[in-house]
């Protein structure tokens, strides 16, 4: 098991790459700690991991990753259950509004900041005293690939994920010399909650269907089909793992090939 014993913290819970991480982690031994803005999601995603039979021991801290307090709790909380904090991944995300930029709502690009940003480093500060003093730990920062391959209406969300890709370089830079490895994974599409009800909502505003939209996108990513949720989130349990000890300052794509970097 890549994560046995080890405490993860998982913001963003909810049905998607949230609860897949939750679950993903849970099949590789972790204790969880999981963070959203509702006691309803963290019920479901409890549920789904006990229905693993694995015994996983859950912790649920109902969290707002934009309030700093609300992150010190999750931090103490964590620490007071389970002793340690091993594991940070910053899932939640807030995808702003949907407008070209010469018609954009700043305020919309606001509330992406504040989420994706600035609650991420919130949520990355609470953990850093605890892994420093236990000597180490490890930290991911989900992305999009939308701040290497921009697509229209969304580049309020690309700019304050882009703000988090640089916040993370200089994160690995500084917390090195405390064994605190910190990396990205930016995800493209995904198959799940989230994608097909965007798909879905496309297909009402337009002529086409959800089967036309899933299969314009497809043609684009080499391997042929968007991965799921489930399969992005095993890129993520690999860099929090042991087999990715000497990774740090990384930025993993996790989109089937829809982007090459070269």
């Amino acid at each position: 098991m890549l994560l046995k014993d080890k405490v993860v913290i998982i913001s963003g819970i909810g049905p998607g790459l949230g609860t897949e991480l939750a679950l993903r982690a849970a099949e590789q031994g972790a204790k969880l700690a999981i963070a959203a803005r509702t006691a309803k999601k963290l019920d479901a995603a409890e549920e789904a991991v006990k229905a693993l039979g694995l015994d996983t021991l859950v912790l649920k801290v109902v969290t707002d990753i934009t309030d700093r307090a609300a992150c010190k709790n999750l931090a103490e909380e964590t620490i007071k259950a389970y002793g340690s904090i091993d594991c940070l991944v910053n899932s939640a995300y807030n995808p702003g509004s949907f407008s070209a930029i010469e018609d954009a709502d700043l305020d919309g690009w606001r509330t992406a900041m504040e989420v994706n940003f600035f609650g991420s480093m919130n949520l990355t500060l609470e953990v850093i005293p605890q892994m420093k003093t236990q000597g180490g730990g490890a930290i991911v920062n989900v992305n999009t690939m939308v701040t290497r391959k921009p697509m229209p209406t969304q580049a309020g969300y690309g700019a304050s994920k882009a703000a988090l890709a640089s916040a993370t370089s200089h994160l690995a830079l500084e917390l090195g010399a405390y064994n605190i490895r910190v990396n990205s994974a930016y995800m493209g599409w995904m198959w799940g909650a989230s994608v097909k009800g965007y798909f879905e909502w496309q297909a009402h505003t337009t002529d086409a269907t959800v089967e036309s939209l899933k299969a314009d996108v497809e043609k684009n990513i080499p391997l042929g089909k968007i991965p799921t949720d489930a399969d992005c989130a095993k890129a993520v349990i690999f860099l929090i793992s042991d087999y990715a000890c000497a990774v740090t300052g990384a930025c993993l794509d996790v989109n089937g090939g829809e982007y090459l970097p070269h």
